[in-house]
């Protein structure tokens, strides 16, 4: 079975899309089905950038970045309030 080749991380602009048909439109870095959610999974886990693009070779540190800066935005507005009591 051939190796996946490896993108270049190279000025690719925004690499987060979502699609309806993938993952149900959850956000992945585009040309793959790897969400943000599973790296961010995967990070909290205890990986480091580099140990994820070595276990997925179609990721580069980029777009790791990428979504962990997604993830980032996506949290920026959010307050929390406290309603038990």
């Amino acid at each position: 079975m051939p190796t996946p080749k490896r993108r270049t991380g190279k000025s690719r602009g925004r690499r987060i899309v979502c699609h309806p048909r993938v993952l149900g439109g959850k956000p992945v870095i585009e040309g793959t089905r790897m969400s943000v959610e599973q790296i961010l999974g995967l990070i909290a886990g205890g990986m480091t950038v580099e140990k994820i693009v070595r276990s997925y070779p179609l990721l580069t540190a980029a777009d790791v970045r990428s979504a962990v800066a997604y993830a980032q935005r996506a949290l920026r507005d959010d307050i929390v309030v406290d309603v038990s009591r």
